[in-house]
């Protein structure tokens, strides 16, 4: 099937996405590679989504899928792999090495706003639908109860001009406070939330690391991680009390809480090299789920349906888990005629997700000061931390979660 134009501002093709992060341009690519015609909509200019700071840390799995679907290249010239990752705690340190406990896993370090940069720049070389400046004001005719053998179909302005699109399928890929999921009544969705009570404040400096690998730090003065997003640049994140302004905290106070909540009683001497800080945003902290993923001929993926604390580094890579398993979904229908996968498509990756939860969930739960809690609480915490530090069982186990779960078969 490829794309028609029907009319002037009506265009009709097979699968519609909204939104152009890196979910709504993977899938674009997997149904490309496949042979399904689809468009993508994107509300932001493209300059803008190419400079979006996200999460930078990229499951084996996810790796493995972006080579596959030729947006590997960049990735394995610039990105850093990582082995490991190194806990604090304590005043002691202790290495987590990934590929002993997994098999070989391992991790890339390969910043989202890169991931989207190669995904657009092959979509635009195929010259494959995708439109920026496009919002979307409306999804319509998604198989509701109220409309029942209607064709879906998205509404939207493309550079201020109204445009209508139609199509077999629609996917939400556009976040938390897209239209898509918005599209479907509240009533048919159920939704489980926890906020946290702290925040991120989160510091981008360019400086080379002074580390070669992520550390994750529980202090009493709260948690810390040390990570970079090339060889020269780092990125480094407090925790800090909601509502935190920047400001607050001037370049210097950052720089010395870092190396507080980083010290070790085996090496104090040992600091952060300092540089210029060109950045300073501060991230809340929330999981989020809504079920389903699929309401009739609307799927939704990525933080359109779930949404983690990035402390477990899920984020993205639950984003790729999802749209692998849609497109392997749309696939089969599109061969077979059979809906036996999208069918099965919201519970397929709902048992992921909520895997991915939990795992970020215990580890911001087990690295992070809560105001509320009590020493008992504490020493909890760091009960748990020194078992992980002994225990085998219970290393792999972060270790298994932290490379990433495998994907749908």
């Amino acid at each position: 099937m490829r794309a028609t134009t029907t009319r002037a501002t009506t265009t009709h093709t097979t699968v519609g996405i909204i939104g152009a992060g890196p979910a709504g341009l993977l899938l674009a690519r997997l149904l490309h590679n496949a042979g399904i015609d689809c468009v993508v909509l994107e509300r932001r200019d493209r300059a803008y989504v190419e400079q979006r700071q996200r999460a930078g840390i990229l499951e084996q799995a996810t790796v493995d899928v972006l080579r596959a679907v030729g947006a590997g290249e960049r990735m394995d010239r610039e990105g850093l792999p990582h082995d490991g990752i190194e806990l604090r705690f304590d005043r002691r340190s202790h290495r987590i090495d990934f590929p002993s406990l997994t098999g070989g896993r391992r991790v890339m370090v390969y910043a989202q706003t890169e991931v989207v940069k190669d995904l657009i720049s092959l979509q635009l070389a195929t010259e494959a639908p995708l439109l920026f400046e496009a919002e979307v004001e409306a999804v319509e005719g998604w198989g509701g109860a109220s409309q029942a053998g209607t064709t879906p179909t998205v509404h939207y302005r493309h550079q201020g001009h109204p445009a209508t699109l139609t199509c077999d399928y629609v996917v939400g890929c556009d976040g938390f406070h897209g239209v898509a999921r918005n599209a479907v009544p509240a009533s048919l969705r159920s939704t489980y939330e926890r906020t946290y009570p702290y925040s991120w404040l989160g510091v981008l400096a360019e400086v080379p690391p002074a580390y070669e690998e992520l550390i994750y730090a529980h202090s009493p003065r709260g948690f810390a991680l040390a990570s970079m997003r090339s060889p020269t640049v780092s990125r480094l994140y407090l925790q800090v009390p909601n509502g935190t302004d920047p400001a607050e905290w001037p370049d210097a106070r950052v720089w010395d809480e870092l190396d507080a909540r980083l010290a070790t009683d085996a090496d104090p001497g040992w600091k952060l090299e300092r540089g210029p800080v060109t950045g300073k945003s501060v991230l809340p902290m929330r999981s989020w789920v809504t079920e389903p993923m699929r309401y009739g001929r609307l799927l939704l993926a990525g933080d359109a349906a779930h949404i983690v604390p990035p402390t477990g580094a899920k984020g993205l890579n639950l984003a790729v888990a999802d749209v692998v398993a849609l497109s392997r979904a749309l696939v089969q229908w599109h061969v077979t005629g059979s809906t036996e996968r999208l069918d099965a498509y919201s519970e397929t990756c709902l048992r992921r997700v909520w895997r991915a939860e939990h795992f970020s969930y215990s580890m911001t739960e087990l690295l992070h000061t809560d105001p509320a809690h009590s020493p008992f609480q504490t020493r909890l915490q760091l009960s748990q931390l020194d078992r992980i530090t002994r225990s085998r069982d219970a290393a792999a186990e972060l270790a298994e979660n932290y490379t990433g779960l495998p994907m749908e078969p």
